[in-house]
């Protein structure tokens, strides 16, 4: 097989440019395509008025080997900074810790709540609710509906954008497991050495000092120091196929240069896959085509405010449990890294869960700035009057919604790719619409690399198919998972066949909006 015409690189995010890089290790010769005009896809730091912001949070900590010497590989040890890890949940005035701990708890819910709480748990164990299809029954069964209501419902509602009773409860049953009310009290009482099934979170991890587009940034550098191109600015229109041979040959791309035609060996694909499909030349069969029109998307915006030092916080971010505000996630980029804020102020980030085109998407930036200052002073995280700039940032298809149907369509179009054009290989988040985290699609991309420079044949869709949480550690030699899955939601409540950070109900990422955080 010919590999006079190298492979294409669809995208220039982390499983984009991973792939590029280790497709120029093995002196293979790439070609990276990204639509926008800078490298990183949802890994980018964005800057304004020499502030910088990251889009969610990345925590730089994987158990996959490869990808922590990738990271080092890239950026010298002395770029990084190894940060605490530090989250809290806000309700009613008081900040909890995550994990809960049964002191801070009892101490923020007062005697008397904690007591209802409990009667509560007593009543669902005693009559638990009737159907337990949906995430509300399933968790409230479980945890009683006050301590649903409190640490359960409002966040998962403001991420899904839906009631909490239209999710499916397969994802909940996934992600809390063998969590029990009786279990986190006395895992919350006794002495760590009397604790049997112990889960922890990882207490710090490694940071690029001036955000996650560094590393991007540097690597896009790379590739192009060892002779591979990168073109920003320029995007893939079509992905021309010779059905005879069963192959892709060739891809359209338009850009500054206007339209022109690349051929290629191999494609590498991080672009969504519903996006993929649509740009196959001659075009797929019908149903596979409405399976990628039936694809869906969460969208993101980030409505960063500048304050001064006094309002930081030491938390990298505080999960939003009010019900009185749109906001879901605060982040404090001065708690991420001194690099990304200014000397006596510090950058807020207020993260909204959108779906694009929706009201919140179109609303103008000074009115989505006026909105997220009021939230801060109703939060009392911050005085009226304080807030002296703001900036917004959006992110379409951030996150691939995990509907009742999205598995099979997903099926589909994989076995139809497979079939009709192997040498086009899906990678990363949206590439393979599947919650990757940042290592896991950089992992796929290593993979992908791999198969079309040695032959191998290794399984891309195999990583990250594991339960276990990715930022856990378990005690007692169990198994150490690097995976998760997203919840399923009913298709017919998402609003728009458009186009999401850990616990239970968001979209979770280690990099991403957690949900429902017990620890």
């Amino acid at each position: 097989m010919s590999e006079q015409h190298g492979t294409i690189v669809i995208g220039a995010g982390p499983a984009g440019l991973t792939a590029a890089y280790e497709l120029l290790r093995h002196g293979l010769p790439v070609r990276v395509f990204e639509a926008d005009e800078v490298v990183g896809g949802i890994s980018r730091t964005v800057e304004r008025d020499g502030w910088r912001f990251d889009i969610g949070g990345h925590r730089f900590f994987t158990k996959v080997p490869r990808v922590e010497a990738f990271w080092h590989e890239i950026l010298p040890d002395e770029d990084f900074l190894t940060r605490p890890r530090m989250s809290r949940i806000f309700y009613r005035g008081a900040l909890f810790n995550y994990p809960l701990s049964a002191a801070n708890a009892l101490r923020n819910l007062g005697v008397p709540e904690a007591a209802r709480c409990l009667g509560s748990y007593a009543r669902a164990r005693l009559r638990p609710p009737r159907d337990q299809s949906h995430f509300e029954g399933w968790v409230s069964a479980r945890f009683g509906w006050r301590l649903y209501s409190i640490f359960f419902k409002t966040y998962t509602e403001k991420v899904w954008g839906m009631p909490a009773d239209r999710l499916q409860a397969d994802w909940a049953a996934q992600r809390i497991k063998n969590l029990s009310l009786a279990k986190a009290i006395r895992n919350a009482v006794l002495p760590r050495r009397y604790r049997t099934d112990v889960t922890s979170l990882i207490e710090e991890f490694q940071y690029p000092k001036y955000g996650p587009g560094m590393m991007w940034e540097r690597c896009a550098e790379q590739v192009r120091h060892r002779g591979g191109e990168v073109s920003t600015g320029t995007w893939v229109t079509a992905v021309h196929r010779d059905p005879q041979r069963r192959r892709a040959i060739s891809v359209t791309v338009n850009g500054v240069g206007g339209q022109r035609t690349e051929p290629a060996d191999h494609v590498i694909s991080s672009m969504p896959i519903s996006e993929l499909v649509t740009a196959l030349r001659p075009a797929p069969p019908p149903e596979v085509l409405a399976c990628a029109a039936d694809l869906r998307y969460r969208d993101f915006l980030t409505v960063a405010l500048v304050v001064p030092a006094e309002f930081s916080f030491p938390d990298n971010w505080i999960y939003v449990h009010d019900p009185g505000v749109r906001v879901g996630r605060i982040q404090n980029f001065g708690s991420w890294s001194p690099y990304l804020v200014k000397d006596g102020r510090t950058c807020l980030g207020l993260e909204y869960f959108v779906f694009e085109d929706d009201e919140m998407w179109r609303t103008p930036d000074a009115d989505l700035v006026a909105l997220a200052t009021a939230e801060l002073e109703r939060l009392g995280l911050a005085r009226p009057g304080v807030v002296e700039a703001g900036h917004v940032v959006r992110m379409p298809k951030a996150y691939p919604v995990y509907d009742e149907r999205y598995q099979h369509n997903v099926d589909v179009i994989r076995a139809w790719l497979a079939e009709e054009v192997p040498n086009v290989h899906p990678v990363g988040r949206n590439g393979m619409h599947r919650y990757n985290n940042q290592d896991h699609s950089m992992l796929t991309a290593m993979l992908a690399a791999e198969n079309i420079a040695t032959g191998s044949a290794h399984d891309v869709w195999a990583v990250n198919v594991e339960q276990d949480y990715h930022e856990q550690s378990t005690g007692g030699g169990g198994r150490r998972g690097t995976g998760r899955d997203a919840p399923v939601v009913p298709s017919r409540i998402v609003a728009a066949p458009i186009a999401t950070h850990e616990g239970v109900g968001a979209p979770t990422d280690g990099d991403r909006p957690a949900q429902v955080p017990l620890g």
